[in-house]
């Protein structure tokens, strides 16, 4: 089994299998986001949908145009010239217009809006397309083009952000960058592509050499980053070193992550992380109370990352499309994870640390390469994940590099862990779950439909270490799966990546058995 560390058609049809009539044609789930098309080939999504129409210029609109000057009005027939200038002249309730064009600035945002005033805005011009290109600029440290320090009540939407890159060991730079505390940010509908680090690894490969396309740190032990919206972006072609595309880490308490594409980067897709000492106090540093949800997840992989091993390709596949890594009390559904290394992580890389309280549930999980979902540390001196439910999912043929870590892969320091009313089908592999672990307890595992196309006593678990060829043996011997069946789920057209089931799917009902010790 291989070790996984971090730095290590639309309609999905997932499934409640307890209490679900056979005849019906109707797939008990919820639809995609709109963008997230079938074809699994596909690497761009559409445009962001357009803002409301503008204002009418008062005092609290302005706009900036490449053709403006600091000296004018600020208004639509006299623009400003630079982000920075509106910036600093913003007062709670601002909405700040950039019009269509080429910026080569940074934009740093210290003060916001207010609940009475209304926040500051950023956005794009509606039906035109601003673009904030980072060619050239400096990275100074972790460094975003658009920055938002210690600021509540602000958003930034509509906006294209790109080029933002560096060669140098230790510089980190972002398309966003949102760090302190804070309140109500958010940030929606922006597209943000080929921010990079390209710098040359020393030693293990791991350090320095780091970059993100969206990044929020809590960094204030006394006052976390509240109230958090990142919806309807698109975030794609990142080169990040040992860093993630769009991460969440530290002190931050309330988030909703969704709707969301993020695609072809070559590490961690989407990252909720704690325990990492961003917030200086280990009581409140992690990412919490949050909702990852309708996002689309495609194109992650480590296995041409340099900082993974020279020379590339070098066979690490270890880059989740989504990873919870010391999260708590998380929501992570109706997301679509494919052609990634592994579709989605529950894990902790801290010794004596848990990711914990998570909820999986009503995700499409398939085409993954290493495996569909994998849980706990990846050796037995770092963290696990505890009290967690993985409910109603779909994973098909994951475990694309076949090296037996099947659909599940349940690694070390597990306990009170529930796997449910899911439907796993495996691939050549014949591989369902893989538990190569003895340092797991009081974890439930029923009421799921297991398939293999080459049949029931093909299908091969492995459980605490031992190995278990067949259903009927694996059942029996492990208690496991006791309300669980093996059958074909019948799918309209797997092939076609359409998981909706054909009328007279086989039902599993019943309640899972219990724990095993």
């Amino acid at each position: 089994m291989l070790r996984i560390f971090r730095r290590s058609a639309i309609v999905l049809g997932l499934i409640v299998l307890s209490g679900c009539s056979g005849a019906s044609d109707t797939p008990l789930s919820v639809q995609a986001p709109p963008e997230a098309k079938p074809q699994y080939a596909q690497r761009t999504a559409p445009a962001p949908k357009s803002s409301a129409a503008p204002q009418p210029d008062k005092a609290n609109t302005y706009y900036v145009a490449v053709d403006g000057a600091d000296s004018n009005q600020g208004t639509i027939d006299s623009p400003w010239k630079t982000l920075q200038h509106a910036a600093d002249l913003a007062e709670p309730g601002t909405r700040v217009y950039i019009r269509g064009g080429v910026y080569h600035q940074k934009l740093q945002i210290s003060k916001g809006g207010s609940k009475d005033a209304g926040p500051v805005i950023f956005a794009g011009y509606p039906n035109e397309t601003a673009v904030l290109d980072g060619e050239g600029l400096p990275v100074d440290g972790l460094e975003g083009m658009v920055e938002i320090h210690q600021a509540s009540y602000v958003t930034i939407q509509q906006l294209e952000i790109r080029n933002y890159k560096t060669a140098s060991l230790g510089d980190i730079p972002a398309g966003i960058y949102i760090h302190g505390s804070g309140k109500d940010l958010s940030v929606l509908n922006n597209r943000i592509h080929s921010i990079a680090n390209t710098a040359t690894p020393e030693g293990d490969g791991l350090t320095g050499r780091d970059a993100h396309g969206i990044a929020v740190y809590g960094t204030e032990a006394k006052e976390a980053l509240q109230g958090l919206i990142i919806d309807g972006n698109e975030v794609y072609d990142l080169v990040l070193g040992s860093s993630e595309a769009l991460v969440v880490n530290g002190n931050v308490d309330t988030f909703e992550i969704t709707n969301n594409i993020v695609h072809d980067s070559d590490n961690i897709g989407i990252d909720l992380i704690g325990f990492e000492g961003t917030a200086g106090d280990e009581r409140v540093d992690q990412a919490r109370n949050g909702t990852v949800q309708g996002n689309v997840v495609y194109g992650i992989s480590s296995n041409l990352n340099p900082s993974y091993g020279k020379p590339v390709p070098n066979d690490s596949h270890a880059a989740g499309g989504i990873y919870i890594d010391g999260g708590r009390s998380i929501l992570v559904e109706q997301n679509r994870l494919y052609d990634n290394d592994i579709g989605l992580e529950l894990a902790s890389e801290h010794k004596g640390r848990l990711t914990r309280d998570i909820t999986v549930k009503n995700n499409l999980i398939y085409h993954n390469r290493l495996t569909g979902i994998a849980m706990g540390g990846y050796d037995e001196e770092r963290g696990g994940t505890s009290d967690s439910i993985i409910e109603s999912n779909t994973l098909y043929k994951n475990d694309l590099l076949g090296d037996g870590n099947g659909q599940l892969y349940l690694q070390a320091n597990l306990s009170g862990n529930v796997i449910t009313r899911n439907i796993i089908v495996a691939g050549d592999s014949g591989v369902m779950i893989s538990n190569e672990y003895t340092s797991n307890s009081n974890n439930t595992l029923g009421s799921n439909l297991y398939y293999t196309e080459s049949g029931a006593d093909q299908a091969f678990w492995v459980w605490k270490k031992k190995e278990y060829p067949g259903f009927a043996f694996y059942q029996r011997d492990t208690g496991n799966d006791s309300s669980s069946q093996f059958a074909d789920p019948q799918f309209r057209d797997a092939a076609r990546d359409d998981f909706r089931l054909k009328p007279g799917f086989p039902v599993v009902t019943g309640k899972p058995a219990g724990a095993n010790p």
